[in-house]
C-alpha cells in the first residue's frame, strides 16, 4: 500500500527556492526582450522580421482554408453557448480535420505546422467560439503532445503522439484545490511500488479533463531509496481503475469548456510513462509554457480583429445627433483603440512564433510577455466593445436575436475573454515571473550580496564581480542612437516610425537604470515590491509592442500589403503606448503602494469591517477551499470520452 500524502508546510522562502530550482538558469541563445531590460535595444535580433518558409506557409494556408469552411459550416458558437457543451459531432469532425495534430510532426501522424499557423488557427477557431479553441489549444500546447515532443523518449513519442494527432484528447494537471500558482505545496503523491508509481490525489480546475483519454499529471515523488523525488510528470491514461472525473465546473464564460475535478486513488501508472527524470516536473511544465502561452495571446488577436469589425460595422450605422457614432470623438477614440491595438497584438504574436519556429532566439520572455499583454489589451477591447454597443453590448445576443436585431454576442466576449488573465499564469504571476527573469543578470552577478544565506566571503566575491559588471554596464546607459535624429531612417515612409524606435531605445536604458537604482535602494526587499516590478514589466511589454508593430509594418511596406495604412496604424499605437509608457515612468516614483500595504493590513485585522454594515452576502455555505483528502471516489464519475 502506497502512504497516504500529507499536505506540504513550507516557508515562503523554501516556496520561491522551489520556483527557482523550476527556472532555466542559463540564456544560451539571444533575446530581444532580454536586452531591452538590460537597456540593450538589440533591433537586428528582430527587424528584418523573420518569415516562413514556402513550403511551411503553403501547408499552413491550405489546412486554414479547409478550418476556415469547418469554422463557418459545421461549428455552431449560439448552441455551444446555450447548450453550455461542444457537441461531439463538432469534436469528431475536428478529429477528422486533424485539428488535434496541428503541431504534432507529420512522422506521427499529425499535420506538422509551425506555431506561425497554428496560432492563426486558433485565432480562427477562437473566434468562432473561444471554448472550441481552449479545447484545441489545452490539448496540444500543454497537454501530452508538447512536453513529450520536448522530453519524452522515443518510445512514449511512438506510443501516444499517434494517438493525440487524430483520436485521444489531452488534458494537463497540475493545480489543485489548496495549489494554484505555488507549485511547493503540491499534495498529489506517486510512490513508487517495482516498475510503477501509485498515485493519489485531487486536481482542480483540468481542462479538458472531463472528455480526455490522455492526461499529463504533476505529481511529487517521495525521497527514498533509489529515487530523488521531486515533483514529477507523468502521463496518466484518464480510463485508468481508480480516476474519476467528480465534478463538470461550469464558468462566467467559455461555457462549453470541458474543465472538471479528477481524483486519482491507487492509481497504477508504468514508469515507462514518466516524462524526464524524478524532480523534473516543474521544469518540464515552465519550458512547455515557453511555447505553449503563444496560444492564448492568439486567441486575444482573434478576439480583437472581430471586436473591430463589429465596432466598424455598428458605428457606421448607428446615427445619433446627426452623424454616426463613430464620427463623435468619444466613440472615435475607442474604435482607433482597437484598431491599433488589434495591429500590434497581431504584430507582436507573428514575431513571437516565428522566433519560435526558428528556434534562433530563446522567446520565453517574448511569450511571456505576449501571454500578459494579449490578455490585458484583449481585455480592454471587448470592454470598448461593449461600450460603444451601448445597451445592446450589454444584452446577450439571444435576446438581440429574438427580437429582431443581429446577434451579436458581445458580453458573451467580454465573458470568454476574462479568463485569460488568469489562465496559464495570472497577470499578478506573469508581472512577477517576468521580472525574475528581467533582473536575471542582476541577480547573477550581485544576488549573493542581498543573499542572507551567504558567507561573508561569498558576498565579497559578489562584490567583486558586480564591479566589473557595472564598471563596464552603466556607462552604456548614458547615451545611444536614440538621441541621434537620423537613427532607424528606414522606417521613414510618408509616415515616419523612426521617433518611435529612437523613444524605445531610449526608454529600455531609461528602464534599465530605474531598475538598477531600485536594485540599489531595496536590495534584499527588492522581491517584495511587486507594484514597482509589475509596472517595470508593462513598460517592457509596451516597448516590446511597439517595436513588434513598426517591424510588421515594414515588413507589410515591403511585401506591397497595406504598407501605407499599416504604417499609419503602427503610428498610432507608439503614439498611444508612448502615453501609456510615460505614465508608468512616473508611477514608479509616484504612487501608493506603501499606503495600500497599510490599508491591507487595516483590512485583514479588521479595522474597517464597519464599512460592510448595510449589505446581505448571498454567498452560499461552505468551506473556502473544498477538501481534497486523498481516498476513494466520493462522487459518480462524469467521465465523458467522446468517440
Amino acid at each position: 500500500m502506497s502512504a497516504a500524502p500529507s499536505k506540504p508546510t513550507v516557508t515562503e522562502r523554501e516556496a520561491r527556492q522551489v520556483a527557482e530550482a523550476a527556472r532555466e538558469q542559463s540564456w544560451r541563445k539571444p533575446s530581444f526582450a532580454k536586452e531591452l531590460f538590460l537597456g540593450r535595444f538589440r533591433l537586428d535580433l528582430i527587424h528584418p522580421h523573420p518569415l516562413p518558409a514556402d513550403q511551411d506557409a503553403q501547408r499552413g494556408e491550405e489546412f486554414l482554408a479547409k478550418l476556415r469552411d469547418f469554422c463557418e459550416t459545421k461549428i455552431d458558437s449560439a448552441r455551444i453557448e446555450r447548450d453550455a457543451r461542444i457537441p461531439d459531432e463538432v469534436i469528431n469532425g475536428l478529429k477528422e480535420l486533424g485539428a488535434l495534430g496541428m503541431k504534432i510532426d507529420t512522422g506521427y501522424g499529425g499535420l506538422g505546422l509551425t506555431q506561425v499557423y497554428y496560432n492563426k488557427a486558433l485565432a480562427l477557431v477562437g473566434s468562432t467560439n473561444p471554448a472550441v479553441g481552449a479545447l484545441l489549444s489545452a490539448h496540444q500546447s500543454i497537454g501530452v503532445p508538447q512536453p513529450l515532443k520536448l522530453f519524452g523518449t522515443q518510445e512514449q513519442k511512438d506510443t501516444f503522439l499517434p494517438r493525440c494527432a487524430r483520436t485521444d484528447i489531452s488534458a494537463f494537471l497540475l493545480t489543485e484545490p489548496d495549489v494554484g500558482s505555488d507549485p511547493a505545496r503540491l499534495a498529489t503523491t506517486a510512490v513508487p511500488e517495482g516498475d510503477e508509481y501509485v498515485l493519489d490525489g485531487v486536481k482542480l480546475w483540468t481542462t479538458n479533463g472531463v472528455v480526455a483519454d490522455l492526461l499529463v499529471v504533476m505529481a511529487r515523488v517521495p525521497k527514498s531509496e533509489g529515487h530523488r523525488g521531486g515533483i514529477t510528470a507523468f502521463v496518466v491514461e484518464a480510463a485508468s481503475e481508480g480516476v474519476t472525473v467528480e465534478n463538470r465546473n461550469a464558468f462566467m464564460g467559455l461555457r462549453g469548456i470541458e474543465n472538471g475535478v479528477t481524483r486519482f486513488h491507487q492509481v497504477r501508472v508504468p514508469a515507462a510513462n514518466r516524462i524526464g527524470e524524478e524532480g523534473q516536473g516543474l521544469k518540464i511544465a515552465l519550458t512547455t509554457l515557453n511555447t505553449g502561452r503563444l496560444s492564448l495571446p492568439a486567441m486575444c488577436v482573434g478576439a480583437g480583429k472581430w471586436c473591430l469589425k463589429i465596432a466598424r460595422e455598428w458605428s457606421g450605422v448607428r446615427v445619433q445627433w446627426g452623424k454616426p457614432v463613430a464620427l463623435h470623438e468619444a466613440v472615435g477614440s475607442k474604435i482607433a483603440f482597437i484598431a491599433a491595438t488589434t495591429f500590434a497584438l497581431e504584430a507582436v504574436l507573428d514575431l513571437s512564433s516565428q522566433m519560435a519556429d526558428e528556434d534562433r532566439n530563446d522567446i520565453r520572455l517574448e511569450a511571456a510577455l505576449a501571454k500578459l499583454y494579449g490578455s490585458e489589451m484583449a481585455w480592454l477591447m471587448a470592454d470598448e466593445l461593449v461600450q460603444i454597443r451601448g445597451g445592446r453590448g450589454f444584452e446577450t445576443a439571444e435576446s438581440l436575436r429574438e427580437r429582431g436585431e443581429r446577434a451579436v454576442p458581445a458580453e458573451q466576449v467580454l465573458r470568454d475573454l476574462r479568463i485569460n488573465r488568469i489562465f496559464e499564469g495570472s497577470t499578478e504571476i506573469m508581472h512577477l515571473l517576468i521580472a525574475r527573469e528581467a533582473v536575471d543578470a542582476h541577480l547573477s552577478v550581485a544576488g549573493d550580496l542581498i543573499d542572507p544565506g551567504k558567507s561573508l566571503p561569498d558576498k565579497a566575491r559578489a562584490g567583486a564581480n558586480a564591479g566589473v559588471f557595472y564598471a563596464r554596464w552603466l556607462p552604456k546607459l548614458v547615451a545611444g542612437p536614440g538621441q541621434l535624429p537620423g537613427s532607424y531612417g528606414d522606417f521613414k515612409h510618408g509616415i515616419d516610425l523612426s521617433p518611435h524606435l529612437r523613444y524605445v531605445e531610449r526608454s529600455a536604458r531609461k528602464l534599465a537604470r530605474s531598475t538598477f537604482y531600485a536594485m540599489s535602494r531595496w536590495q534584499g526587499r527588492m522581491e517584495g515590491k511587486q507594484g514597482f516590478l509589475g509596472r517595470i514589466v508593462d513598460i517592457g511589454a509596451e516597448l516590446y509592442a511597439m517595436s513588434a508593430a513598426c517591424v510588421r509594418a515594414e515588413l507589410l511596406r515591403s511585401r506591397g500589403e497595406n504598407g501605407r495604412e499599416a504604417y499609419q496604424l503602427a503610428d498610432a499605437f507608439c503614439r498611444q503606448a508612448r502615453i501609456r509608457v510615460e505614465e508608468l515612468f512616473a508611477r514608479l516614483w509616484t504612487n501608493t503602494d506603501d499606503l495600500d500595504r497599510k490599508v491591507v493590513k487595516g483590512v485583514l485585522a479588521g479595522r474597517y469591517e464597519w464599512l460592510e454594515d448595510g449589505i446581505v452576502d448571498p454567498s452560499g455555505e461552505g468551506p473556502w477551499i473544498a477538501d481534497a483528502t486523498t481516498g476513494p471516489a466520493r462522487r459518480e464519475n462524469v467521465h465523458r470520452p467522446i468517440r
